[in-house]
């Protein structure tokens, strides 16, 4: 059980946790969290102070703002955790509760393994998505390093700067507070990619393992025995509607946990396609600022893409079940069961859909945002 959820696991360690559910309720990491967010918020002060102090220049102002945006984006997301930490809890623990009923029993085995190949496939998301925040995060702390070295090698004077484009209201350029705010720096974007990452984790984790169980309530539909005894088959039938609106519930209850997430990452990621892609198209000539913005940029669309991937499997796998009762064998029901066999037919062509106002996560949005980023490319570069 341990290795097969482990990307819940390593969300939940990002974040300070251990897998004791009695500790979800500490005090102690309440504190940690509100903690976390006040530092977070902080880091705006500086950040809105260097596009304010350069704001007759339009690189440095659309460079600075794609970092705002992020870290907005992240407060977001640490208050998503910290209003619903205890709905957290309760998913991470019904989808173990979940596992272990689909695990019991050789009749079972397809369900069990649905939800194994599930969880490997959102380890290697997860991992795919931490490698991807860490790797731009490094990026930004070793690039001032990069140019101090590469200065004092070639015996050239060399203006320091921070990794991040920060102004604070002392002089943060000579020592020591440069160091000072160099290590600020650092620390704001470690809790600011490790709560970024385990939110997100944690999304594509339940959407998955969703998407799991209502393959394993489409293997049991089709593999009902409607031909037998009519109290064997209410018996089996009621299960089935049971597993069902519970897999119904635990979708809109993921909805609403998410849906203040699902909506700042589609507006500021909207934002943000706008501000990188001109930093790409104006730095073609720096190869290192080239790099910095082009992983930036792979960065919050694999952002995005998980929740939209997220959403897409939800709905597609939701709407098979209806497909699941006309393969089966429901010809063979008495007329009572086939009436309960429509009532899952009626509720499961209902679309569920992970969605905030107008913004829905699917493939299809996703793939417009792309669409909208290649045409700014084509439009900044026109009007240079």
């Amino acid at each position: 059980m341990t290795s097969l959820f482990q990307l819940q696991e390593n969300c939940l360690r990002a974040m300070g946790h251990s897998y004791n559910v009695e500790d979800s309720g500490d005090r102690a990491l309440s504190l940690k969290h509100i903690s976390s967010l006040v530092f977070v918020i902080s880091a705006q002060y500086p950040l809105i102070s260097y596009v304010v102090h350069n704001r007759n220049d339009m690189e440095k102002v659309t460079a600075c703002l794609s970092v705002v945006l992020t870290n907005m984006l992240t407060v977001i997301k640490i208050s998503t955790f910290l209003v619903h930490k205890q709905d957290f809890w309760e998913m991470i623990w019904r989808f173990r509760k979940m596992h272990q009923t689909t695990s019991q029993g050789p009749e079972n085995r397809e369900g069990s393994d649905f939800v194994g190949k599930a969880n490997k496939l959102a380890s290697s998301l997860g991992k795919a998505y931490c490698l991807s925040c860490g790797l731009t995060g490094l990026y930004f702390m070793l690039g001032p390093i990069v140019k101090i070295v590469a200065s004092s090698w070639r015996g050239t004077i060399y203006i320091r700067e921070l990794p991040m484009p920060m102004k604070f209201p002392f002089n943060d350029v000579n020592s020591p507070g440069y160091e000072v705010c160099f290590l600020y720096t650092v620390l704001v974007t470690v809790v600011v990619v490790a709560y970024a990452s385990a939110v997100d984790g944690l999304f594509i984790s339940f959407a998955i393992n969703l998407r799991a169980h209502f393959q394993t309530l489409q293997g049991e539909i089709i593999g009902s025995q409607f031909a037998l005894l009519e109290k064997e088959t209410q018996a089996a039938l009621k299960s089935i509607v049971d597993y069902h609106v519970l897999l119904l519930s635990l979708s809109r209850k993921l909805r609403s946990i998410y849906t203040p997430t699902v909506f700042g990452q589609f507006v500021i990621t909207s934002l943000q396609v706008g501000v990188i892609i001109y930093q790409l198209v104006t730095n073609m000539d720096s190869v290192m600022d080239l790099l910095l913005y082009a992983s930036f940029f792979g960065s919050i669309m694999l952002q995005l893409f998980i929740y939209c991937y997220g959403g897409e499997i939800i709905k597609a796998e939701s709407l098979q079940v209806d497909v699941a009762v006309r393969l089966s064998n429901w010809h063979l029901a008495s007329s009572k069961l086939r009436k309960s066999l429509s009532l899952i037919i009626l509720q499961s062509q209902k679309e569920v859909l992970i969605r905030a106002g107008f913004f829905v996560a699917s493939l299809a949005n996703f793939v417009g945002i792309c669409r909208t980023a290649l045409s700014l490319i084509t439009l900044i570069k026109s009007i240079e």
